[in-house]
């Protein structure tokens, strides 16, 4: 009897762990079949038919008649994002992933619930693991004032496999008609301006005109997957006039649907590039796909230039998998510089002075694969000039790496670098 049991036990055991196995599997692999050829170069990035790619194939049609800001780090950025909240009239939508205490939690959370007590509807998407650091008294305070308050992807036994999947949307949407996007997230990392390891260097967008409604409709795509609620109407959706020349499209992902566009839509960028690539990434660990775009680009002639963390980082692992991931870049003659100063959380891409790609995602597989993400494509020469200044300064604060000094790094940062080259899927 006693080893029809134990046999009996060993067989249930097995199921448990074998299930525990295939979920755990399933929460850390994304659902689509991923993209596994390179993407041919068919057109350059100012012909039509890039554009009609961009905004038939892949993502919203590109709208005329809009006007961008950009905003370079907490002192500069916060302040017009918290004057549009207290401006609203009508609603405000705001889907952030980083959502933690401090003196600049407290000044939205305030803000926020202000406006919802003056009748203003107002409705807050957190992510669920971005905003374990909140303060509760933030959240209780808000919902007291009458904001509605959702967490996405909390984890649930009976739903694992969305664990891995997280909002790193950066949102805000005031009366339908001004919005803003980028890399900041709401915490006293993203104050200051970057002057010292404490304070970080990150870039943020407003934006006025007819593609705030597509960003809005990026923010509704969740705010129905968590709350199952339909915000539409004039308070949420108004008819927007031209506020300047600047032409945009606002770009989504989510593994949900369209995993893999946010990916094709760099690597048609990359394809169609003709003389320049600027690249400012805060997590820059580039698959053999991305890899072998850049390398294909520079061996038609274009530059390309990426500036990325330096020994100030956030996660020495990303750091680690990154550089692993150099050498061919660097053999093809890419410029590949850290920053130096401050943790560099910027994320913005520039091709041919037209195209300028912002927002929260980053040159990794987690924002291709495994997150929901948002960015604002931008066509506009004038714009583009702007974002090159500000990258060359940038530059100047960056040390530049060398095909020999990366050769010549010690052995015992090659083996752990490799080592976290083995996490590269979900880093």
């Amino acid at each position: 009897m006693k080893p029809l049991r134990s046999r009996t036990k060993a067989i249930v055991w097995t199921l448990v762990l074998s299930v525990a196995a295939t979920v755990l599997v399933l929460a850390f692999t994304g659902g689509e079949k991923k993209l596994d050829e390179q993407v041919t170069r068919e057109y350059a990035l100012h012909d039509a038919q890039y554009q009609r790619a961009l905004g038939v194939m892949l993502g919203p049609p590109i709208t005329e008649g809009n006007r961008f800001e950009a905003l370079h780090n907490g002192d500069r950025i916060f302040p017009p994002m918290l004057a549009a909240i207290r401006s609203a009239r009508q609603s405000i939508t705001f889907e952030t992933y980083i959502y933690w205490s401090g003196d600049i939690g407290r000044a939205f959370a305030d803000a926020l619930a202000e406006r919802s007590r003056a009748g203003v509807k107002v409705h807050v998407l957190l992510d669920w693991v971005g905003s374990a650091k909140v303060d509760e008294d933030f959240v209780k305070e808000m919902e007291d004032a009458g904001v509605q308050i959702r967490k996405f992807h909390k984890p649930n036994w009976y739903d694992i496999t969305r664990m891995n999947n997280r909002t790193h949307r950066k949102l805000l949407v005031v009366d339908g008609r001004i919005g803003f996007t980028g890399g900041v997230g709401i915490a006293p990392t993203w104050t200051g301006n970057a002057q010292d390891a404490d304070h970080w260097r990150d870039s943020h967008f407003k934006v006025e005109g007819p593609v705030v409604a597509q960003m809005q409709a990026v923010f509704m795509d969740n705010w129905i997957k968590v709350s199952g609620d339909v915000l539409h109407g004039e308070r949420y959706f108004p008819a927007i006039d031209r506020m300047g020349n600047g032409r945009a499209q606002m770009f989504s992902s989510s593994p949900s649907g369209g995993s893999e566009s946010m990916h094709l839509m760099y690597l048609l960028s990359i394809a169609a590039a003709t003389k320049t690539i600027d690249l400012a990434s805060a997590y820059f660990v580039p698959d053999d796909l991305t890899v072998g775009a850049l390398v294909a680009a520079m061996q038609r002639g274009v530059r390309v230039r990426i500036i990325t963390p330096g020994p100030i980082m956030d996660s020495q692992t990303v750091r680690g998998a990154s550089r692993a991931a150099w050498g061919p870049l660097l053999e093809a003659g890419a410029e590949i510089s850290e920053y130096q100063p401050t943790m560099f959380h910027c994320k913005v891409f520039t091709v041919d002075g037209l195209l300028v790609s912002v927002g929260s995602t980053n040159f990794d597989n987690r924002s291709f694969r495994l997150n929901d993400e948002a960015n604002l494509n931008i066509y506009d020469e004038a714009f583009a000039a702007m974002q090159a200044v500000q990258f060359e300064a940038d530059l100047k604060l960056s040390k530049r790496i060398t095909l020999e000094a990366w050769r010549e790094r010690p052995l015992s940062e090659k083996a752990l670098e490799h080592l976290a080259s083995l996490l590269s899927a979900q880093l």
